[in-house]
């Protein structure tokens, strides 16, 4: 099979190379996959990369952990039913040298979801890690139905995401971008406000949208350095949920006082530490998004398998607004 695939840590166009691998087997509780779309995300340019220094978990990696396809195979223990069953997919790579940057791939069962017939595949690839993210950032600590969000980052890929997820479950939304590209994109998923951050004051935008309320939850793509910003956007007894930074060694400092006073709280969001019953219940919510007609996410670029090192380029650029995605 046709497989984008590394052999040691580095730049992309150093250490990508496409080549033809073996195709993969399924074993016991696992599907193989033909893939069609295989998703891009900062995740997979970290473990690329080192970040943090962590080393290469294993001697080859296949990367991408989100993709979509139909099943062609299954291992024993599955239904042959799901064979040419259209799937979205999660945590490809998760524990496994080889992801979705191929023309198969195997995983558990579980891993592979019935991807919503009114659903491309590239919507499907563009699920995964962003989608659940920003489920989980959404709705940890309750319900959002008549409730106010801020997205701070509402022109990124969990942003976006969690825009249209919040839009669907009834919750009035807006977000922060940086550029005008990132105001269409947000504007698109549905926010109700969009505030450039470089240009307006967030905190002032929000209380008088609000009446002088605040938000009850904030997803945040950098809380260390919004948290000031943040905390002024809040109202009494809200949450400040984080998934992200650029920095290993950044820190967080807030007041203390202002802080108690207000009842805020703060939660902290890694992909792979979500629990498993929050990680079943975004699963099921978000397809029924999918479903729905109602999740609708921005392709900033779509290449072919054999342009995947530019691909990574793209996506460490930051210049990209949309998801990034492979076609197989």
């Amino acid at each position: 099979m046709k497989a984008a695939y590394y052999d040691r840590q580095g730049p992309a166009d150093e250490v990508l190379i496409v080549g033809d691998l073996s195709e993969p087997e399924p074993g016991f509780g696992e599907v193989r996959v033909k893939v069609a779309v295989s998703g891009l995300n900062p995740t997979d340019l970290k473990t690329r990369t080192g970040f943090a220094g962590a080393p290469m978990p294993f001697s080859r990696i296949i990367p991408h952990q989100d993709g979509a396809g139909a099943i062609d195979k299954v291992g024993p223990g599955v239904s042959e039913k799901r064979v040419g069953e259209r799937v979205w997919l999660y945590k490809a790579q998760a524990g496994r040298p080889f992801g979705t940057a191929a023309e198969f791939v195997v995983l558990p069962s579980e891993l592979a979801v019935r991807l919503p017939d009114n659903a491309s595949f590239e919507v499907g690839a563009s699920l995964g890690i962003a989608a659940i993210t920003a489920h989980r950032c959404l709705f940890a600590d309750g319900d959002i139905r008549g409730r106010r969000v801020l997205v701070q980052g509402g022109g990124g890929a969990v942003g976006t995401a969690a825009i249209l997820i919040a839009k669907w479950a009834g919750a009035w939304v807006a977000a922060t971008v940086s550029r005008p590209e990132q105001e269409t994109v947000a504007l698109e998923a549905g926010a109700d406000l969009v505030i450039n951050r470089h240009s307006e004051d967030i905190a002032a935008v929000i209380k008088k949208a609000t009446n002088g309320v605040g938000v009850e939850r904030i997803v945040d793509v950098d809380m260390a350095n919004n948290i000031d910003i943040d905390i002024a956007c809040l109202a009494p007894s809200g949450v400040v949920t984080a998934y992200a930074t650029d920095d290993p060694t950044a820190k967080l400092a807030m007041p203390f006082l202002k802080t108690m006073f207000g009842g805020y709280a703060f939660r902290f969001v890694f992909f792979y530490s979500i629990p498993d019953e929050a990680f079943r219940t975004a699963i099921r919510e978000v397809t029924a998004c999918v479903a729905a007609g109602a999740y609708r996410p921005a392709i900033g670029l779509q290449l072919p398998l054999e342009r995947v090192a530019e691909a990574h380029a793209a996506q460490e650029s930051g210049k990209v607004v949309g998801k990034i995605l492979l076609s197989l």
